[in-house]
């Protein structure tokens, strides 16, 4: 009849003892700062692209003017 109390003490003492959660896990340091290579090779057509296009305006609005001048004389 003792062992049932003694039985449960002990039972009560070892889920009392639970191991310490692990440290959680770091997430790795972003590597696209460092590696840059990829990007400016996919961002150059992009920029070059973006300053043809800006000339073009440019063209298309001096060819306005010069046609609005034209039809003016």
């Amino acid at each position: 009849m003792k062992t049932r109390p003694i039985a449960c003490l002990l039972l009560l003492s070892l889920c009392a003892c639970r191991p310490a959660p692990p440290p959680t896990e770091r997430p790795p340091e972003p590597q696209a700062a460092r590696a840059t290579e990829l990007r400016d090779a996919i961002q150059a057509p992009i920029d070059k692209a973006k300053a043809v296009e800006e000339a073009a305006r440019k063209a298309a609005d001096e060819q306005r003017a010069a046609i609005d001048a034209a039809e003016q004389q």
